[in-house]
């Protein structure tokens, strides 16, 4: 990069002083940038320098003298016995939400917006949102109360109806079906606002001129909507596609129990086993530097991929 730039009168002045002139210009929004630049600073770029212990045998109490092991680390992961296991419930799980939840923001988004009332709508978006801010701690004690093979409202409907009830959460078969469901309700509403805002952007002149041609909604969801929003879409899959290893720590930890071990333990959970009960740091910290890695491959590679078929990527 040179260090000058053309003005419109044809002199040249340095760039890094147009750059100030810049930054003075907008300071306001550069001063809205800062919480965020330093939240990305503080837990995600800092504690990259913790990665190292992953190629040593960390000692917490004489952290100078751990030796240095190369990937030994690594070699102990993947010959443990359980991480197989762990790693074929982690992308069972991760793809199942993926597969089943992805979509389902997007229709939500796609409703509401046909609602006429902006009162209605306000209080639908409101009644969707509150899942959210509600934690995994709260909620798994919701679920276990309406899951409850007693007392359980779920139960006491299957018996009203003549059927037997179930143990939801001891269930092999029904726990994974029981997370995702449970993911899904919790945070379809808050995954529903960046659509909204890619809705909002799309030119209302396009709507009359579908209406003219005696286009219905339904078609001006398929033929305008959709595809007005459809990068946001995209961009949106490949950061859910690089979260593919990360099945939900909360959400398990809190749910699941010894009798479904072998299909709800996540690598996440195995992590927190060995590095925080068993001690065992170096070996916690391969496992999630394996992690990082592979949602490194995913989003690079499927950015490249769906910039090769002709849409727009992350970058």
């Amino acid at each position: 990069m040179t260090d000058i730039v053309a003005s419109p009168g044809g002199r040249k002045k340095p760039y890094f002083k147009k750059l100030f002139k810049d930054i003075l210009r907008d300071r306001w929004l550069y001063l809205l940038m800062i919480p965020g630049i330093a939240y990305f600073i503080l837990f995600r770029y800092a504690p990259m320098y913790g990665l190292r212990i992953a190629f040593q045998d960390y000692n917490p109490f004489n952290p100078k003298a751990s030796p240095w092991v190369g990937l030994d680390q690594f070699n102990k992961l993947f010959l443990t016995f359980s991480f197989p296991l762990v790693l074929r419930n982690t992308l069972t799980i991760s793809i199942s939400k993926l597969v089943v939840g992805f979509p389902i923001p997007i229709i939500l988004a796609l409703l509401i917006n046909e609602f006429r009332s902006v009162t209605y709508k306000r209080v639908v978006q409101t009644v969707l949102y509150l899942p959210h801010f509600i934690s995994w701690v709260i909620m798994a004690g919701v679920i276990m109360s309406f899951l409850n093979p007693s007392t359980g409202f779920i139960n006491e409907i299957i018996a009203l109806f003549g059927g037997t009830k179930i143990d939801f959460l001891t269930s092999r078969k029904l726990f994974v079906p029981t997370l995702v469901v449970s993911d899904i309700y919790k945070s379809m509403g808050w995954g529903t606002i960046i659509y909204f805002a890619s809705i909002s952007a799309v030119d209302e002149e396009q709507y009359e001129a579908a209406i003219i041609d005696g286009a219905n909604r339904f078609k001006q969801v398929i033929y305008i909507t959709l595809p007005a929003i459809r990068p946001t879409i995209v961009v949106v899959f490949i950061l859910n596609l690089g979260n593919i290893l990360n099945a939900g720590f909360d959400q398990v930890f809190m749910l699941y129990n010894p009798l479904v071990y072998e299909v709800g333990d996540i690598i996440d959970t195995f992590v927190y086993r060995k590095g925080i009960v068993e001690t065992n740091y170096s070996f916690s910290a391969a496992a999630g530097m394996f992690k990082s890695l592979v949602a490194l491959i995913l989003i690079a590679g499927s950015n490249t991929l769906v910039k090769a078929l002709g849409e727009r990527g992350i970058w």
